[in-house]
C-alpha cells in the first residue's frame, strides 16, 4: 500500500482507517507501557512502594510539560506535511521535517538545563512532600538527561505516522518498550537501585527508539527525507507549524498545571494517600486516552492529505468514521470503569487502603468519559486541517476556563472536599464536549466549503 504515493486519496476509507489505526492504537498502548510500567514496577518495591509512587507521580506534570513541547512542534509540523504531500508538494513537507527536526534539538538542550538545575524547586511547587521529594528528585535528575531523547522519538515518529507509514512508526514505540520493560526490573530490583533504575531505563529505551526513527527518516523506504539543506530554521516555515501545535501543547502542558493543581489541592484536603491515588487516576486516564489518540492519529494523515488534495468527500466520510469508532470506544471503557474500578487500581498498586480509596474516585473521575470520543474526534480534525485557531479555543475552553477554576471551586459544594475534588474533572468534560460540538458543527462545513470552491 505504502509503495503507492496516492494511496491516502484512494484507497477505501473504512480499510484505510482500519490499516492506518490498527498499528497506531498499538503504538498508543505500547507508549502507555512505557509510561506506566515504571509506576507499576516502583508500586511493587518491598517497603517504601507506596511513597516512591507518589514521588514519581510528582514527576509527572514535568514529563508532561517535555510531551508538551515535543507536541508542539511535531503535531503541527506533521499534519502541514500531509497537507504538502496532498498538494504534491513534497520538497515544502522535507521543508517542514528539516526544520521541526533542529527546533526540537535546540528546545531539548534548554529543557535540559532546566530539569537538572531546578528539578527540586520545580517539584516542591508541584506538590512533592518532605516524604517523597527524595524520590522524585532522584527519578527525574536522570530522566533529564534522556530529555534529547524524548523529543526526537515523540517528534520525528509523527512525521513517520504522516506520510502512513503506521507499523513503522509503531515499530518505533515497540522497540523503546521492549527495552524499558526488560531494563526496569534489572535496574529496580537486580541491581537495587530503585527509583533512579527506572529513570535510567526509561533514557536508555529512549535512546534505542531515537536511533531507529532517525535512520528511516534517513533511508531509502521514507517519502520524506531528513536533509542537510533543510537544517536551517526559517520563520516561514516553522512558524505555522508551531502555531498549529500550539492546541497539542496547550493540552498536554496544562496537564500539568492541572496535575499540579489537583496535587496541591489533594495534599492539602487528603494528605499523601490522595495524590497516590492522583498518580493511579491519571495513570487510567492515560489508559483511557491513549487509544483514542492512535485511532485519532490514524485518520490524520488521510484527513490532511485529502483536504490538500481538495477532496471534501473523502474528508467527510474519514471524520463520520473517526468520530463512531472513538465513540464507541469511549462508551466501552466507561462502562467496564464503572463497572469493575478495582480491577484497573490493582494495576499499579498492592496496597489494599490505597486501592480502597482510590476504586470508588476512579468512578468519579471518569465520570465523563463515555462522550470523550467526540471530543479527540473533532479536536483532531480541526489539527488535519491545518485550523490552529479551532483546535487552541477547544483546549483551553476545556482546561483553562472549566476544569482549573474547578478544582478550587468543587471541594466547596460538597461535604466531602476531597471528592469535590475529583468532580471537577468529569464536569469540565461533559460542558467542554457540548462546547467543541457546537463550535466544531460550524467551522467544520466551513473548511469543505473552502476547498468545495
Amino acid at each position: 500500500m505504502q509503495d503507492n504515493k496516492d494511496f491516502l486519496g484512494t484507497e477505501p476509507i473504512g480499510k484505510l482507517l482500519l490499516k492506518l489505526s490498527i498499528p497506531t492504537v498499538i503504538a498508543q498502548l505500547i507508549n502507555m507501557l512505557y509510561n506506566i510500567v515504571d509506576r507499576i514496577y516502583i508500586g511493587h518495591i518491598p517497603g517504601n512502594g507506596s511513597l516512591a509512587l507518589t514521588g514519581v507521580g510528582v514527576c509527572m506534570p514535568i514529563i508532561m510539560i517535555v510531551s508538551a513541547f515535543a507536541a508542539l512542534v511535531s503535531s503541527g509540523g506533521a499534519p502541514r506535511a500531509s497537507i504538502y504531500m496532498g498538494k504534491r508538494d513534497n520538497q515544502s513537507a522535507e521543508q517542514i521535517l528539516g526544520n521541526c527536526f533542529v527546533l526540537q534539538i535546540a528546545v531539548s538542550f534548554i529543557l535540559t538545563a532546566v530539569l537538572l538545575i531546578w528539578s527540586a524547586d520545580i517539584l516542591l511547587a508541584f506538590g512533592a512532600s518532605e516524604n517523597t521529594i527524595s524520590y522524585a528528585v532522584d527519578y527525574m535528575h536522570i530522566y533529564a538527561i534522556g530529555t534529547l531523547f524524548v523529543q526526537l522519538t515523540l517528534g520525528m515518529n509523527a512525521f513517520i505516522t504522516a506520510q502512513g507509514f503506521t507499523t513503522t512508526s509503531m515499530v518505533s514505540v515497540l522497540i523503546g518498550a521492549i527495552c524499558n520493560i526488560t531494563l526496569d526490573p534489572i535496574f529496580i530490583f537486580g541491581f537495587h537501585m530503585g527509583v533512579k533504575g527506572a529513570a535510567l531505563a526509561t533514557v536508555l529505551s529512549q535512546a534505542v527508539s531515537t536511533i531507529w526513527v532517525i535512520f528511516f527518516l534517513c533511508g531509502k523506504k521514507t517519502q520524506l527525507h531528513l536533509r542537510k539543506k533543510y537544517m536551517h530554521l526559517k520563520s516561514k516555515v516553522i512558524i505555522p507549524c508551531v502555531t498549529l501545535g500550539l492546541a497539542a501543547f496547550i493540552m498536554q502542558a496544562s496537564e500539568s498545571v492541572v496535575t499540579v493543581c489537583f496535587n496541591s489541592s489533594l495534599l492539602r484536603y487528603g494528605g499523601d494517600i490522595a495524590v497516590g491515588a492522583m498518580t493511579i487516576l491519571t495513570s487510567v486516564m492515560q489508559f483511557a486516552m491513549l487509544p483514542l489518540q492512535g485511532i485519532a492519529q490514524g485518520s490524520q494523515p488521510i484527513s490532511s492529505y485529502n483536504y490538500g488534495a481538495k477532496n471534501a468527500d473523502r474528508v467527510k466520510k474519514t471524520f463520520r468514521l473517526l468520530l463512531t469508532t472513538c465513540l464507541t470506544y469511549s462508551i466501552s471503557l466507561w462502562a467496564a470503569v464503572q463497572l469493575v474500578p478495582e480491577i484497573f487500581v490493582g494495576i499499579f498498586t498492592a496496597d489494599a487502603s490505597l486501592v480502597d480509596f482510590t476504586a470508588p474516585m476512579l468512578k468519579i473521575y471518569l465520570g465523563g468519559l463515555f462522550l470523550f470520543g467526540i471530543q479527540i474526534a473533532c479536536q483532531m480534525t480541526f489539527t488535519s486541517l491545518g485550523k490552529a485557531a479551532n483546535s487552541i479555543i477547544v483546549a483551553v475552553v476545556r482546561k483553562f476556563v472549566l476544569l482549573l477554576p474547578l478544582i478550587y471551586i468543587m471541594p466547596h459544594m460538597v461535604s466531602n472536599p476531597t471528592t469535590g475534588v475529583y468532580m471537577a474533572e468529569p464536569i469540565a468534560d461533559i460542558i467542554a464536549v457540548l462546547f467543541t460540538s457546537v463550535l466544531f458543527s460550524v467551522q467544520f462545513k466551513k473548511a469543505l466549503a473552502e476547498i468545495q470552491k
